[in-house]
């Protein structure tokens, strides 16, 4: 049985046969050769090599690069949330489109170098009219989580009882179910968190990695494998709760460190293009920078375990959960089109909270942690966009003991309602919008004033009262 298909279909015009494939000039290419080749291709061209990853193009991707391009197989070592997962899957696309193996092969041989006994047999027998099939690049990406009950069973694989039925001799080859390894071979195989695999099913990698072939209990047979490994790795499972052993890290050509996204700007581009935000809510900017600017105080805070790390799930989750606020409140007060505001960040603390390891000492604080993160998180926010601003007709408004109404239930309406005609709004809007009209909805400007409400409150400018889900500005 071969590996699972992606459901693309091979072009009309590739060979079927094994006379039409020599017919054609192919050029047979090791998996480590095509990746090598396809690499150096997009490096000469300018095409995006490891697209959708951010932050890793001068630390990261330069480590990675040399690592392919000299043929070695890799560990990733980062904390989690850091992409190691999304920045593997990313090397399968440098695979060749196409790559043609033997029909029917459990294993993905190559018609020119079958290597199982039944691919040889039928290469024997049927020369040049072996029939071949396509290998689309996508189908040639595996990975496997290495949990502890993984055995070698599921890796390099075992033998298969059905078979043994039908009537084969227990030393029959082709009496073995083939594992995941061989049958991702001809392309790349994953292993995630390998520290959790017990030590014992890491010394079936051994020969995989070194010597290129498999062993099952105790068989006579070698299977050259071409393929490339690539495994992931916690930092502290890595050294602590599980390692891996020291002949298999050996055998790794290299390891690569990975980090979280080095500054703010690359921390709001991840967040843009990891939230599942399409066709849905309005998120402005300045909210997408404070829960970024949030999600980078929290991993500094002394307060949590910096040896667990913060995710960047955590801050997708955090604008995730900001934006279907703003659509509950659209669909509770009939507004047309949900725009997030402020009043949409402090649930978020409740979703979080779980996706963070506190120190010991802060047993029963988490929360309170978090929220005061999050506070800081807006005023650094509203100093760097709305420092400069002038602020006085705002202020005014509350100089007679005035106050305006919002939270989670208030629509945009009401609360630009409450507010009034308010001058200056437009420059107040042009801040918090660089991109021209982009803010031109009542949505927009009453996310905008809100932000500049709860700025001047967090800045002791203004005193605020909250009664569920009902915040009162005022002098």
């Amino acid at each position: 049985m071969p590996a699972p298909t992606s459901g693309h279909t091979p072009p009309t015009r590739l060979p079927t046969t094994l006379g039409a494939l020599r017919a054609s000039d192919h050029a047979h290419r090791t998996v480590k050769g095509e990746v090598r080749a396809n690499l150096l291709h997009r490096m000469r061209s300018g095409e995006p090599r490891f697209p959708g990853i951010v932050g890793f193009d001068d630390t990261v991707l330069p480590r990675l690069e040399r690592a392919l391009l000299a043929g070695h197989d890799s560990v990733l070592l980062g904390e989690r949330g850091q992409g190691k997962t999304r920045l593997i899957r990313t090397i399968a696309g440098l695979l060749d489109e196409w790559t043609p193996v033997v029909a029917g092969c459990p294993i993905n041989d190559h018609p020119y170098a079958p290597v199982c006994v039944r691919c040889r047999r039928l290469a024997d027998d049927a020369g040049d009219s072996l029939a071949i099939t396509w290998w689309h690049r996508d189908d040639r990406y595996g990975e496997k989580l290495a949990t502890p009950d993984t055995g070698v069973g599921d890796l390099i694989g075992d033998i298969d009882p059905v078979r043994l039925a039908e009537g084969r001799s227990l030393g029959d080859p082709e009496t073995v179910h083939y594992g995941l390894v061989p049958r991702f071979n001809r392309g790349v195989f994953c292993l995630n968190e390998l520290p959790d695999l017990a030590a014992r099913i890491q010394v079936a990698l051994l020969n995989v990695l070194e010597e290129r072939d498999v062993q099952i209990r105790g068989y006579a047979l070698r299977l050259p494998l071409d393929v490339l490994l690539v495994a992931s790795a916690n930092p502290e499972d890595y050294t602590n709760r599980g390692r891996i052993i020291t002949p298999l890290k050996d055998r790794f050509g290299a390891e690569i460190r990975t980090h979280y996204p080095p500054d703010l700007d690359h921390e709001v581009a991840l967040i843009r293009q990891e939230a599942d935000l399409d066709g849905g809510p309005t998120v402005p900017g300045h909210l997408l920078d404070i829960v970024a600017r949030f999600t980078r105080l929290v991993r500094d805070s002394a307060s949590v375990d910096d040896r667990s790390g913060v995710s960047a799930r955590f801050a997708i989750a955090g604008i995730e959960t900001a934006a279907a606020s703003a659509v509950r409140r659209a669909a509770l007060s009939g507004e047309e089109h949900a725009v997030a505001r402020v009043c949409d960040l402090p649930p978020i603390v409740d979703t979080l909270q779980g996706k963070v390891e506190f120190e010991v000492g802060e047993e029963g604080r988490e929360a309170e942690v978090l929220a005061h993160l999050l506070r800081r998180a807006t005023a650094e926010t509203f100093r760097q966009t709305l420092g400069g601003a002038d602020l006085t007709a705002l202020t005014d408004l509350f100089a007679e003991g005035g106050t305006v109404e919002s939270g989670e239930l208030v629509s945009s309406a009401d609360l630009l309602q409450g507010v009034g005609p308010l001058p200056g709004l437009a420059d107040l809007i042009a801040r918090l919008s660089p991109e021209e009209g982009a803010g031109e909805t009542p949505g927009f400007a009453a996310s905008a004033v809100e932000f500049a409400l709860e700025g001047l409150y967090l800045n002791r400018r203004l005193s605020k009262d909250t009664v569920r889900d009902r915040t009162v500005y005022r002098t």
